[in-house]
C-alpha cells in the first residue's frame, strides 16, 4: 500500500496528490509516468509524475476526475492509501539545450508539461511557458510554471484571465513577433496538440507531444496503447509517451481513445447512482 501524504484540489475535479513511493522518487525523470491502481480489483490508471522529492521519498501526481476510477481516486484524502503505484514507466523527455523552448500545457496537461519545462530550464534553455484553460477557475500550477520560465503566459478560452484565446493563438503571436523558437512541447487535449503541430509545421519548428492512448499494463505487452507515428505503429508506453508531433496520426489516436467511451460513461453513471428509496449508492 502507498500512503497519501497530502491531497488538495487545484481546480474543479483536478486534484494533486503527494504519495510515498521512495524507489520511484529516486529514479523518475521528466516525462515519465506511473500506473496507479486504487484497490486490488481496480482499473489501472496511467498518470504522469508531476514532481518528486527523493529525500522525502514522495512523488506528486495530478488527476482529473473524468471517469469512475479517477473520481474514486479524487475522493482519497491525506492518510488514505492506494493499492499499487508502478513506475517510473515510459521514456524520459529528451532534454538538451535547444535554445528557446516553449512548453505548452492545456488543462490538466499542464501537470505533464511542468516537469519537462523545469528540465529544459535546468539544461540552459530560454523557457517560455503557455498555460491554457477554459476559464480562470481551471488554471493550474500557475506559480510553479512561472518559477521555471523566462516568460510565462496564461490563456483562457473565455477571456476570464490572461490572454483571451487559445494556446495556439498565443504561440502564433510569439512566432509573428519575430521571436526565434527552436523547440515546442505541447501536452493537453488531442485537438489542442494537433492544432499546435499545425502552427509549427510551416516553420519547421521541432515539436513534441506527449500522447495519452488507452493503456493497461504500461510495459508494451497488451498493445492497447498503439499509436501511428510516421506511418508506423508504435506503443505509447514503451516507445513514448513523447513523439514527433508532425508525424502523429491524431485522427487515429482520437478514434482509438473513443472506443470504450460508452462503457466508461455507463461505469461512471453506475458508480454515482443513488437509490431513490434508500439514498445510498
Amino acid at each position: 500500500m502507498y500512503r497519501i501524504v497530502s491531497a488538495i484540489f487545484l481546480a474543479e475535479n483536478i486534484k494533486k496528490f503527494e504519495i510515498e513511493a521512495p524507489r520511484i522518487a529516486k529514479k523518475r525523470k521528466a516525462g515519465q509516468f506511473v500506473i496507479v491502481r486504487i484497490n486490488p480489483n481496480g482499473e489501472r490508471i496511467p498518470l504522469t509524475i508531476a514532481d518528486s522529492d527523493p529525500e522525502k521519498g514522495t512523488i506528486t501526481i495530478i488527476a482529473q476526475g473524468a471517469g469512475k476510477s479517477t473520481h474514486e481516486l479524487n475522493r482519497k484524502e491525506a492518510g488514505d492509501s492506494i493499492a499499487d503505484v508502478v513506475g517510473p514507466l515510459g521514456n524520459p523527455s529528451h532534454i538538451e539545450n535547444f535554445g528557446t523552448a516553449v512548453s505548452i500545457g492545456g488543462g490538466v496537461g499542464t501537470a505533464i508539461a511542468f516537469p519537462t519545462a523545469a528540465a529544459l530550464k535546468e539544461a540552459g534553455n530560454y523557457v517560455i511557458t503557455i498555460n491554457g484553460a477554459r476559464s480562470k477557475e481551471l488554471v493550474i500550477l500557475e506559480d510553479e510554471m512561472k518559477a521555471v520560465s523566462d516568460e510565462a503566459y496564461i490563456t483562457t478560452d473565455d477571456g476570464s484571465y490572461g490572454f483571451h484565446g487559445f494556446v495556439t493563438q498565443k504561440l502564433q503571436e510569439l512566432i509573428d513577433s519575430g521571436k526565434k523558437i527552436d523547440f515546442v512541447l505541447a501536452i493537453g487535449p488531442i485537438p489542442m496538440m494537433k492544432a499546435v503541430a499545425e502552427v509549427t509545421r510551416p516553420y519547421g519548428i521541432k515539436t513534441v507531444v506527449s500522447l495519452n492512448p488507452i493503456m493497461i499494463d504500461g510495459t508494451g505487452m497488451c498493445g492497447g496503447c498503439r499509436v501511428t507515428v510516421g506511418g508506423e505503429v508504435k506503443f505509447g508506453c514503451i516507445d513514448g509517451p513523447e513523439f514527433d508531433a508532425h508525424q502523429v496520426d491524431f485522427k487515429n489516436l482520437a478514434d482509438r481513445n473513443r472506443i470504450y467511451q460508452h462503457e466508461e460513461h455507463e461505469a461512471d453513471q453506475a458508480a454515482g447512482h443513488k437509490c431513490n428509496l434508500t439514498g445510498q449508492a
